[in-house]
């Protein structure tokens, strides 16, 4: 269905995030059918933790993987089971630790010894059991993988080496049930065979772990990291060899440690192609001999698209959504309303001639957008966001006011404090 986005400007204003509810549902069946059955799809709230987003993946059958307090509150409130969230990522504060105990959470996902002496601790002093994976830093590093995860010095879980060498040390806890094991190698994968050979290994890692530590396996978490292609150069992943070898090496898995629950973790996979993030040119400039479109969205609201941990930067897709022109292509700078020259969330984009008042579209924004961008930066706050589900516009999130802005600081009168030294 193609959606009338000059319609929802109008209604909803611009900057825009509009997600496409019916592609997102689409490319959660196509995950779906990707993953062997075993295998649940646990989605990751960061990529896009909008509750109305995540609640339409959790109808389909999606668990939640979570990494803050408001994360595991957002899946809870939209319906998810206790039993299917699991909370991971470093740095856990003893509150967000003790909000997954209360909670009864699936599997609080441990990055150290440390953090796994705490879960006992939290757990005891309430008298009950909390499952526990362990997060191993793998030996080897990922092959293929865009961003790498593991496999080098990295702030994330426990080194293989040093997990292989503690003894039975975690099988003795308690109240913290040491019972998986988690590894999330790299992410932005777009090469199927190097998913199946990352998954084997984190299967014959967590087999390894078991023999040597003595914990109970009855979960493993191969991570995820699915991409999809956002430039012209990038293919989509082989569906045949990526559902053949997943569903090849699961079964093996299986074999040897039956009833053990499998997990892998997507985020981008489901969220990306759904989402367009729409502004409004305000106004059209020729600098230098190049051309600028200046619109009232930028980098504040839509990080990703200039590449934030991209070495390369290169171009999400961009379209002009709000007309039909017959006009060439020319590249185009289409920047955002910051005091900042690195404002462009386009470099010599093509595109037709653009006038005030059109609308520009950036592509493929369901995943890392307002998540990963500075919304305060100027004081402008996040923008609105809608869904659109079988041609009904939802707003599923407001956007942001000066009053929102402000309402968080506070105004301290200092004029009576005598300064220290005098």
């Amino acid at each position: 269905m193609s959606l009338d986005f000059s319609a929802l400007a109008a209604e909803f204003g611009t900057p825009l995030y509009v997600y496409d509810g019916d592609v997102l549902l689409e490319d959660f069946a196509t995950l779906r059918a990707l993953v062997p059955g075993p295998m649940e799809i646990f989605y990751s709230l960061k990529a896009n933790p909008n509750i109305t987003v995540f609640d339409l993946l959790r109808r389909r059958g999606a668990r939640a993987e979570v990494s803050s307090l408001a994360e595991p509150r957002t899946a809870l409130a939209a319906g998810a089971a206790p039993e299917d969230i699991i909370f991971l990522g470093p740095g856990k504060t003893e509150a967000e630790l003790a909000a997954c105990v209360d909670a009864g959470v699936y599997s609080v996902v441990a990055e150290s010894f440390a953090e796994v002496e705490l879960i006992d601790q939290l757990a005891a002093r309430r008298d009950v059991v909390q499952r526990v994976m362990l997060r191993i830093n793998p030996a080897r590093p990922p092959s293929a993988a865009r961003l790498v995860m593991g496999g080098k010095p990295r702030q994330f879980g426990v080194d293989e080496d040093l997990v292989l060498g503690s003894g039975s040390r975690l099988a003795e806890y308690r109240h913290a049930a040491v019972r998986g094991v988690h590894a999330y190698l790299g992410t932005r994968f777009l090469d199927a065979k190097s998913v199946v050979d990352n998954t084997r290994y984190v299967l014959d890692l967590a087999l390894r772990v078991a023999e040597k530590t003595g914990i109970l396996l009855d979960v493993v978490d191969v991570g995820g990291g699915l991409g999809v292609p956002y430039f012209d150069n990038e293919s989509a992943l082989d569906t045949g060899l990526l559902t053949t070898g997943l569903g090849e090496a699961v079964a093996e898995f299986l074999t040897a440690r039956p009833g053990t629950r499998l997990i892998m973790e997507a985020g981008r996979f489901p969220t990306a192609g759904c989402g367009t993030y729409v502004v409004s040119v305000r106004s059209v400039k020729r600098s230098f001999g190049e051309n600028f479109a200046v619109t009232d969205g930028g980098t504040h609201q839509h990080m990703t698209a200039v590449g934030i941990g991209s070495v390369i930067k290169r171009n999400f897709p961009v379209e002009l959504l709000s007309r039909a022109s017959a006009a060439p292509a020319e590249p185009w700078h289409v920047t955002g309303p910051l005091c900042t020259p690195s404002d462009v969330i386009a470099k010599a984009a093509p595109l037709p001639e653009l006038r005030e008042g059109d609308l520009v579209g950036v592509l493929m924004s369901g995943a890392y957008g307002p998540t990963a961008s500075p919304g305060l930066f100027l004081g402008h706050g996040h923008p609105a966001e809608v869904v659109v589900l079988g041609g009904e516009a939802r707003l599923v999130r407001a956007r942001d006011t000066v009053e929102d802005v402000l309402s968080h600081q506070i105004l301290c009168d200092f004029s009576t404090t005598t300064p220290i030294g005098r």
